[in-house]
C-alpha cells in the first residue's frame, strides 16, 4: 500500500485548501482511512477519518465544522477540504491507511499566516 498526499501550501488565515491523498494497492478490506498533522512542537493527531465499513467519519473538535473528509473509491483518491483555516491548523498533514497495517503517506505541508 502507497499513498500519496499533495494540496498543502501557503495560505492566510480564512482561506481555503483541499488536500489528496492517492491510495495505491489498497484492498477493499481495509479498516480505516485518513488524516493527521503534527504541528511544530506539538504531538501528532488524528485530524479526520473515514470507516471502511460504513462510511463513519471522525473530525477532531478542532476542525470540526470547518474540514470534511472525503473519498473516491473508484480513483482511490481521498480528500480533506479545509475551510476557514486558522494559524492553528498549520502543520505538517499526513494520510494514513489501516488496513489493519499501518502506512503513511508523506507529509505535505500547510502553512496559514495570520
Amino acid at each position: 500500500v502507497q499513498l500519496q498526499a499533495c494540496g498543502g501550501g501557503l495560505v492566510q488565515a480564512g482561506a481555503s485548501l483541499r488536500l489528496a491523498c492517492h491510495i495505491s494497492g489498497i484492498q477493499k478490506d481495509y479498516y480505516l482511512i485518513g488524516w493527521y498533522r503534527q504541528g511544530a512542537g506539538k504531538e501528532q493527531e488524528a485530524v479526520s477519518c473515514i470507516s471502511a465499513s460504513d462510511g463513519s467519519t471522525y473530525y477532531a473538535d478542532a476542525v470540526k465544522g470547518r474540514f470534511t473528509i472525503s473519498r473516491d473509491s473508484a480513483k482511490n483518491i481521498m480528500y480533506l477540504q479545509m475551510n476557514s483555516l486558522k494559524p492553528g491548523d498549520t502543520a505538517v498533514y499526513y494520510c494514513k491507511a489501516v488496513t489493519p497495517n499501518h502506512y503513511w503517506g508523506q507529509g505535505t505541508l500547510v502553512t496559514v499566516s495570520s
